[in-house]
């Protein structure tokens, strides 16, 4: 097994209607969301020619990773992604270190 499981995503669905402009839409297809890894597979980071210096990450790191990546699991009223090792964009230190606009 090659993926990553991280939590810590959080979804809100709420009965209101938002028109976005062009250039906010445009600014969330490259967002990203920060999660905690759970648990690295077996196989995750083996790849020598994509991971030249090894693994990203591993369990207790907080992770950021593209919007749509993995795939998403519900589990008591939050979200777990199973994502493959090539979707993590960075490890960071803090999730309270990122930046909203």
């Amino acid at each position: 097994i090659r993926d990553v499981a991280v939590t810590g995503v959080q979804t809100c669905a709420l009965p209101i209607c938002i028109v976005l402009a062009d250039q906010t839409r445009q600014r969330e297809q490259v967002a990203t969301v920060c999660g905690y890894v759970l648990s690295v597979g077996d196989l995750a980071y083996k790849d020598e020619a994509k991971f030249p210096n090894g693994a990203w990450c591993q369990k207790g790191d907080w992770v950021i990773f593209g919007r749509y990546a993995g795939a998403r699991i519900n589990i008591d009223g939050g979200e777990v992604r199973i994502l493959n090792d090539d979707e993590i964009l960075a490890r960071i230190s803090d999730p309270e270190d990122i930046l909203h606009m």
